[in-house]
């Protein structure tokens, strides 16, 4: 089974139409939309369909007449007309726009669509909802919400990718005979976990992977208590925190399995150079987990940074006022939208895809962004998204987990844009697992992680 699906932009999706018969291809689109959305809405005898003047609207118009062949009733609207009644049909399809849209609709065009967000009626999009850019995903302006989208030849970059992807509701791939195709973007699958290494019968406590977690101060012991626990299920065989002095000793009552490491609590110079000794006997570093945000922790950020030759994941407060640099060893930065933001000084939560891919290559290096789509970019690479989580992954200490594993697949010698990837995934795994759905903490998910590594 495939690791990754891909994802597609309009560009990609003309290079892949090219020396296809275009009526063709649009007669088995319509077909196949209509199929899809007998499907998905069941019940429904009665359908709006507002069609668009160019390819999304032939679509459109192709599903309206087998969507009668079966024996519905179809009322057919010319959005351009931006007159037409969209009646009191049980679903209203929505061919306005196609892939090749993006910026803002016209003042028109906006009004239709808030018409039929308004309207009771449920929303089937054609390959992407009207008003959503299919290439980023991004929302500039009114946007159908779709109750199902059918996508043509491949899932699109903007039906997975937020805010696009909440617009989307659920999304059907429909085969139109189109051969598969290289694409910059990739939907990663959960078979991505087959490839991370496992203890087997040679391993020992620390060839299966030993994590440094650097972190922890009085009343931020929960951090990394988490991603200690995380990397431990996520199958590292070896896990040391280094945290201040005076945090040890709600350390020592909450990890039973970890090595516990005292640092000064002025951290700065004297604790990077213990870390940088205890570093010499572990495979990766998780790096920031309530480590603070004074002068001594950016001072012992900075040195470790520079100077750990191992694979790191930099999360929480190692991110804060961070600056590009020359990295001492591989590097895995996971913000959320709010610490990217930091990073790059601007707003990034309506142009995620750009921003991350801004970050990777500012910071040379890998870059996730926590989301429900959870993007995981590198330089001059393809962005990977991590999208099968519950939104019961909203909830506070959840990137600390991430984090742990992480560490844990960074120190089995994982490629680390790939081992960022799959622990995303193995994180939102964990969340369908949970036993608990409503309610979910943190430390849910650790207990979960198991399985959803099995």
């Amino acid at each position: 089974m495939p690791d990754f699906e891909p994802l597609y932009t309009a560009e990609e999706m003309r290079a892949a139409e090219a020396g296809h018969a275009a009526d063709e291809l649009m007669e088995r689109a319509g077909a196949l939309a209509a199929e899809a959305a007998l499907q998905e809405l069941h019940g429904a005898t009665e359908w709006t369909v507002v069609c668009g003047g160019g390819a999304n609207g032939g679509d459109g118009r192709i599903m309206a007449r087998h969507l009668e062949a079966k024996g519905k009733q179809v009322r057919v609207v010319d959005a351009a007309s931006g007159s037409g009644k969209l009646g009191e049909p049980d679903v209203i399809v929505d061919a306005i726009f196609g892939t090749g849209f993006h910026g803002t609709p016209r003042t028109d065009a906006a009004g239709l669509i808030e018409r039929i967000n308004a309207h009771p009626a449920r929303v089937f999009s054609i390959d992407v909802p009207s008003g959503v850019d299919a290439s980023t995903g991004e929302v500039l302006g009114a946007a159908v919400e779709a109750d199902a989208t059918v996508s043509f030849h491949g899932r699109k970059v903007g039906v997975v990718v937020a805010p696009g992807r909440f617009h989307a509701g659920r999304v059907r791939v429909a085969d139109i005979g189109l051969d598969p195709a290289g694409t910059e973007h990739r939907l990663v699958l959960p078979e991505i976990l087959h490839s991370i290494p496992r203890r087997g019968g040679r391993d020992n406590k620390y060839t299966s992977g030993h994590v440094l977690v650097v972190g922890g101060s009085p009343g931020l012991t929960g951090a990394p208590s988490l991603t200690a626990a995380a990397a431990f299920r996520a199958d590292a065989g070896y896990v040391t925190v280094a945290a201040r002095e005076s945090a040890l000793p709600v350390l020592e009552q909450r990890l039973l399995e970890a090595v516990k490491k005292p640092l000064p609590e002025a951290l700065g110079d004297e604790a990077a150079d213990a870390v940088l000794e205890l570093a010499k006997k572990a495979s990766a570093v998780a790096l920031g987990p309530g480590l603070g945000r004074d002068d001594g922790a950016r001072t012992l950020v900075r040195r470790l940074l520079a100077e750990i030759e191992l694979p790191m994941v930099v999360d929480a407060d190692a991110l804060y006022e961070l600056e590009p640099m020359a990295w001492g060893g591989p590097r895995v930065l996971t913000p959320h939208e709010g610490e990217l933001k930091g990073l790059l000084g601007h707003d990034v939560k309506e142009r995620r895809l750009a921003a991350v891919r801004e970050a990777a290559e500012r910071f040379d290096c890998v870059v996730v962004l926590k989301g429900a789509d959870t993007l995981v970019a590198a330089p001059e690479r393809e962005i990977m998204v991590a999208a099968c989580g519950l939104p019961s992954l909203a909830t506070a200490g959840t990137g600390d987990v991430l984090t742990g594993i992480a560490g844990a697949f960074l120190a089995k010698g994982v490629e680390p844009q790939r081992a960022a990837a799959a622990a995303a995934i193995a994180q939102q795994r964990a969340s369908v697992e949970a036993t608990q759905r409503a309610g979910l903490v943190a430390s849910d998910l650790i207990d979960a992680l198991p399985r959803a590594l099995s």
